[in-house]
């Protein structure tokens, strides 16, 4: 089997990369964090005490993470440390989620143009995150002909996947042939959707990414 390499695609993520293990404890880790940058800056417990308006003592508690401390105290301790108040936080590990759906289990969801023979699955969802990326994932299941298929038209990038059938999808002026291991990615601005069901019955994965809501 050839392997083609597109020397003009450079992806700089590395997928097996482990970031550095992370602190379940929130005022540990604010107080490993606070440790760290005085270290880094070369400054001894009483000069960044003494620089925060704080006492050597309550510098200590906070660092060994035995106290909670305010917002406005993590305030001037990130003031006098030269760095945003949200870096005092970066150590702390967040709940990551993460949804199983066993087969046959996916929900059925109506988007506008369901109609009878077609069916959307959607395969998982996680609300709010860190990512600042909503992901829905769908399998689609296209078992009879319609009239009319509507095109779709939203925020984002949208991912297809064939797994059975054969199909021409739309994607702006563009007419795309899909067959089962064909893929189609594209920016889901344009208009785009299933146009003509070549052969039946038609499966494939949409997974849509778009923006989280602020």
């Amino acid at each position: 089997m050839t392997k083609i390499v597109n020397p003009e695609i450079k992806l700089t993520q590395d997928p097996h990369a482990l970031r550095e293990s992370r602190e379940k404890n929130l005022e540990v880790a604010i107080g490993r964090q606070v440790r760290e940058l005085r270290k880094r800056q070369r400054m001894t417990g009483s000069e960044l005490a003494n620089q925060a308006g704080l006492s050597v003592g309550m510098l200590s508690k906070i660092e060994n993470g035995v106290i909670s401390p305010s917002l406005t105290t993590l305030q001037t301790l990130a003031n006098a440390l030269r760095v945003p108040l949200v870096q005092l936080f970066s150590g702390y590990e967040e709940p990551r989620g993460a949804m199983h759906v066993k087969s046959g289990t996916a929900v059925e969801v109506e988007r506008a143009g369901t109609r009878s023979g077609h069916q959307y699955h959607l395969l998982g969802h996680i609300g709010s995150n860190n990512s600042g990326v909503v992901v829905e994932p769908y399998l689609i299941v296209l078992s009879t002909e319609s009239d009319r298929f509507p095109t779709f038209q939203h925020e984002g990038i949208e991912l297809i996947y064939m797994l059975e059938g054969h199909l021409g999808y739309r994607h702006g002026d563009r007419l795309y042939d899909l067959e089962p291991g064909d893929s189609l990615l594209f920016d889901a601005d344009a208009p785009h959707g299933p146009e003509q069901m070549r052969q039946l019955p038609i499966r494939y994965l949409s997974i849509i990414t778009y923006p989280q809501a602020k």
